[in-house]
């Protein structure tokens, strides 16, 4: 591990983020993931008004987690992410698993939020007495399922991605002070929602607080909902939320104290955010009946759009109006962190030889992989305009929850292999910690709708076959060295002007 640690120490990505700026990283990725984008999705699909129990669930799974990437972020402080704890530490084979279950993760999650920005962007629009035609914000599955015909898309998520794009390649250099901005409002918000929704609770919506088990169908496919495996099912549908505390160890390269802060911002940010999700699910499917998130029903851009919606139809719409605002310039952010979190894992993936070179390569003008984003975000705006948002999150999820899994087994192989590295951060009864996290997150894997493991389990498949096809054979590791090539090729790696 030295010699992979060494060369990832000759980076010049500057160390200016604090553990409160990392928590805030943290914070606004988990918040705008969950709270605006899943808590429809999760109560109409799966649990209904025990969602709040679904978030408990994840939550918990998200503490094994946790722990065990806070014991690798004391160990090797770089950014990457759990691929690059993996590559340091246990080998490059199971880093690449690792790696391509978090492309999984981090472009999945991104389309989810794009189509969720263009839920609570028509609502704006709405607001101003402008209105965006169907054809133009609906997937085509869902917009032929309504009855209607011909071309459609989601314009909105297309435009953001692009639109997020074009900052990023850019570089922002006061995108550090504007996110930190940006998750003081959505934090905000949040207690407002929590707050002044609990004015307008019918406790009817919350009986029976557990539905009886049912099935739905959509676009063609059923699947089981409510009930104790729905509960579960919805921890399942819904952990992506928790993805924000993965995000905090892709900034790792800029923390001032990595070994110290990373920890913390990550089982802070996780700590706070449960509550907040707990909080918020309660509120929402206490003001809203669960059964009106039908994207087929009387509302059907509330499932996109949940916390909105759920105070229009209270018949407060001046509240709606606020939080619309809030998510509406929230989700922009979570979206960067997204994008940038994924390019970061490109960009160690590529330097490692997996993926090719074009990935690692960074614009010393701007300081970030310009053609690294530009390929990433043609990628999921297409896929975004045009795919399901309840086939997107569990997809994400699904990435989650198995880079979660691997975390979990190579810290403990790791603990095994070697037992004397300094680690600043120890977890607990590390046997107990990893066990339980690898049985809830396969667990919660195995409740994720059946589409979902087919499609992630093909996307395994195709990488391994790439893996053994092209990435072993222009591995850097696999030749000699750790990136030398890169680093003799490049002028030394800028820190990005994106300093979120």
């Amino acid at each position: 591990m030295s010699a992979y640690e060494a060369d990832i120490k000759k980076s010049q990505l500057k160390r200016v983020l604090g553990k409160w700026s990392l928590t805030a990283i943290g914070i606004g990725a988990i918040i705008g993931g969950g709270i605006f984008v899943l808590t429809g999705t999760g109560a109409y699909y799966n649990a209904g008004p025990a969602l709040a129990l679904s978030f408990v669930i994840a939550g918990i799974a998200c503490v094994f987690a946790a722990l065990c990437y806070a014991e690798f972020a004391s160990i090797l402080p770089v950014e990457g992410s759990a691929y690059a704890y993996a590559y340091g530490t246990v080998g490059e084979i199971f880093a690449w698993i690792i790696g391509w279950g978090l492309i999984l993760e981090y472009a999945m999650g991104s389309m989810t939020v794009a189509v969720s920005w263009s839920g609570y962007f028509s609502k704006l629009l709405k607001m101003f007495g402008l209105h965006l035609p169907t054809w133009l914000t609906t997937d085509p599955q869902t917009y032929w399922a309504s009855g209607n015909e011909g071309f459609s898309m989601n314009l909105p998520a297309f435009l953001i991605v692009l639109f997020v794009i074009s900052i990023l390649v850019r570089g922002t250099k006061g995108a550090a002070k504007a996110n930190n901005f940006i998750v003081m409002l959505k934090v905000s918000a949040i207690i407002f929602v929590i707050v002044a929704g609990a004015f307008f609770i019918d406790p009817v919506n919350w009986t029976p607080f557990i539905p009886e088990p049912t099935t739905i169908t959509e676009n063609g496919v059923s699947h089981s909902a409510y009930g104790l495996a729905g509960v579960v099912a919805g921890a399942s549908a819904i952990f992506f939320a928790y993805v924000g505390f993965d995000a905090v160890s892709t900034q790792a390269g800029e923390a001032i104290n990595p070994k110290k802060d990373v920890p913390f911002a990550i089982i802070a940010s996780l700590i706070i955010c449960t509550l907040l999700y707990i909080l918020v699910s309660l509120v929402l499917t206490g003001m809203m009946h669960y059964t009106d998130f039908n994207p087929l029903g009387k509302y059907p851009d509330a499932i996109k759009a949940p916390v909105a919606y759920a105070f229009d139809i209270a018949g407060q719409a001046w509240a709606g109006y606020i939080i619309t605002i809030a998510a509406t310039v929230g989700l922009i952010s979570v979206l960067m962190v997204m994008i940038m979190g994924q390019s970061r894992i490109f960009l160690g993936m590529s330097k490692d030889g997996l993926i090719p070179a074009t990935f690692a390569k960074v614009n010393p003008e701007t300081g970030v992989p310009t053609k690294n984003l530009i390929i990433l975000g043609i990628v999921i705006s297409i896929v975004a305009s045009l795919t399901p948002i309840n086939d997107l999150a569990h997809m994400t999820s699904f990435g989650t929850l198995f880079a979660f899994t691997m975390v979990c087994v190579a810290v403990w192989v790791l603990r095994v292999k070697e037992p004397n590295l300094q680690r600043n951060f120890k977890v607990p009864a590390l046997p107990v910690i990893a066990c339980l996290g690898i049985a809830i997150n396969v667990y919660l894997i195995i409740n994720l709708s059946k589409e979902a493991q087919m499609y992630s389990l093909a996307w395994l498949a195709i990488g391994f076959i790439i893996y053994f096809l092209y990435s072993k054979k222009h591995s850097k590791l696999q030749n000699g060295g750790y990136g030398e090539t890169f680093k003799a090729e490049q002028e030394p790696l800028e820190k990005p002007d994106l300093d979120l």
